[in-house]
């Protein structure tokens, strides 16, 4: 019955003729940003609603200007000066109106709010800051000053080679001030969530849950108004039918396409591809604070057991690389003499009985309902990890968990083996190694392997530290042998992201982090 009634729901939207509709796979978790992790909440209000100091141009390479239309950095790499844009407007809604532009104020809200304990809106944020915490900001940022009200100076308290390109994060948004201040006299903080208030290209105008996210186009918009009136996220779980209605034209863009629905889509002449290599890695996560897996034997049995080689195959279609690591292929660091596991049941009952476990164990398997890029067939994976487990003794139940629900109790630690991904923000190769296995990422909760080690901790840190990008290369060949050792995932694939279009959209790039910019799409009517 659902599906029969969304046609209807979006036939006045594309009526309109000047809306950009795109199918995505899954609702955001909410639009206050700094508060999740998953790319489907950053693409819905990052992306869309907010901006930045720095913006990292996917096709160069380079960081660009953002809200900053320049900045400097002390020859101690400790100062941090930016200079921000005159007169960017936030966004007039129907429930804020803002009375000034931006400035120096807006900046030091929305990263005091993350790093201050002490800050009245620090514990707005109920699951914490999970990029800020386990990024270590509160330690790394001494002072954040405004030094006049189109200028903020940040003060490290050590040099970082990854901070410059961490602030064209997410999650390192910039939110209005004034309009944070009148929520907290109205004793309303947690409408920062449903009513977002940014600089970006669109403004919300309306979310229905599971159904739909309606935006307009900013005319106020810095870097100029959008070519469409109008964007509608419209949330189709099934990459089934999100393919369908994008043919039929209920949507103009469809996201996470399966790998044989853009081969349909590349023989279809009313469709077209846009596609890139993914900055991504899809991975089986392994608890390593859920016995038997806090033992490294039973993690690595568990990659000895499961063909990659299959599942490739049957989930990705021979789409995408083979992963033998967290790292893709075209990361500066990444280490090429990696073993990796080969298919070994023998091996693998080997490694279990000499850890008291010839009988095997039972565990649980946590994936998605719904496919996308880094998962595009979650039901079959998940199945063939039971089966291949289930040869070597271990006897795993699949549980498949709504989106918004898994990526919740991932992050506090319930689960035992996860079928996950993870998007690099911004091509440094610390986005993928502190997130996902530094300690601090533990506690806020991105490390779903759950793992503190301080050997590890410390490669990681000295080549955050480092600006030699030969040290930081060797920093990072020794921290991904260790996690290759422990075997903390299974690492699965890297695969290509692309984006199915209709004919007659322009403008639109496939982006190697997914990230979304519909601001420059145009639809040739």
């Amino acid at each position: 019955m659902r599906l029969a009634l969304l046609p209807l729901l979006f036939a006045p939207l594309l009526a309109q003729g000047a809306s950009l509709v795109v199918c995505t796979e899954a609702s955001p978790e909410g639009f206050d940003v700094v508060r999740y992790n998953s790319l489907t909440t950053t693409n819905a209000s990052a992306d869309v609603l907010m901006d930045r100091l720095v913006e990292f141009d996917p096709q160069s390479g380079q960081l660009q200007p953002g809200l900053a239309r320049s900045w400097q950095v002390s020859t101690d790499g400790l100062v941090y000066d930016f200079r921000l844009r005159e007169g960017v407007a936030f966004h007039h809604t129907p429930w804020f109106s803002p009375s000034r532009t931006l400035n120096a104020e807006d900046v030091l809200f929305s990263f005091q709010r993350m790093l201050d304990p002490g800050h009245p809106w620090h514990r707005s944020a109920p699951s914490g800051y999970p990029h800020a915490q386990s990024m270590q900001l509160g330690e790394l940022i001494r002072k954040v000053e405004a030094v006049d009200p189109l200028h903020v100076r940040f003060t490290l308290a050590r040099p970082d080679a990854t901070f410059l390109a961490t602030l064209s994060m997410g999650f390192a948004s910039i939110y209005s001030a004034e309009y944070a201040a009148r929520l907290l006299a109205a004793g309303t903080p947690e409408k920062l969530d449903s009513q977002p208030v940014g600089t970006g290209p669109f403004v919300l105008k309306r979310y229905q849950k599971d159904a739909l996210v309606r935006y307009l186009a900013n005319p106020d918009y810095f870097a100029g108004k959008p070519a469409v009136d109008g964007l509608v996220l419209a949330i189709t779980p099934d990459a089934n039918v999100r393919l369908q209605r994008l043919r039929r034209g209920e949507c103009q863009i469809a996201l996470s396409p399966k790998p044989q629905d853009v081969r349909a889509a590349q023989d279809d002449p009313s469709l077209a591809v846009a596609a890139t290599p993914a900055f991504m890695t899809a991975f089986v996560a392994l608890n390593s604070q859920h016995p038997p897996l806090d033992r490294p034997a039973v993690r690595q049995a568990i990659n000895l057991a499961f063909d990659r080689t299959s599942y490739l195959k049957a989930v990705f279609e021979n789409s995408a690389q083979p992963a033998e690591g967290p790292y893709p292929p075209t990361t500066r660091s990444h280490a090429t003499d990696l073993p990796g596991y080969p298919h070994d049941p023998a091996k693998a009952r080997e490694l279990l009985a000499g850890v008291g476990l010839a009988e095997g164990f039972k565990t649980t398997i946590w994936t998605r309902p719904g496919g996308s890029l880094l998962n595009p067939n979650p039901t079959l994976g998940a199945q063939l990890l039971q089966a291949d487990l289930a040869q070597v003794g271990i006897q795993a139940e699949i549980r498949v968990i709504e989106w918004g629900e898994l990526i919740r109790r991932a992050k506090a630690g319930e689960h035992d083996l996860l079928f996950m991904g993870w998007a690099g923000d911004n091509g440094d190769p610390d986005n993928f190694l502190t997130p996902q296995f530094a300690c601090a990422s533990v506690e806020s909760g991105l490390n779903f392997a759950r793992y503190c080690d301080p050997k590890l901790d410390r490669l990681i840190a000295e080549g955050k530290r480092s600006s030699d990008q030969a040290e930081r290369t060797r920093l990072y060949e020794e921290a991904q042998k260790l996690i290759h050792e422990q075997a903390l995932w299974v690492p699965l694939a890297h695969p290509t992201a692309a984006v199915l279009l209709r004919k007659g959209v322009e403008g639109y790039r496939a982006n190697p982090f997914g990230r979304q910019d519909f601001g420059k799409v145009r639809l040739d009517r």
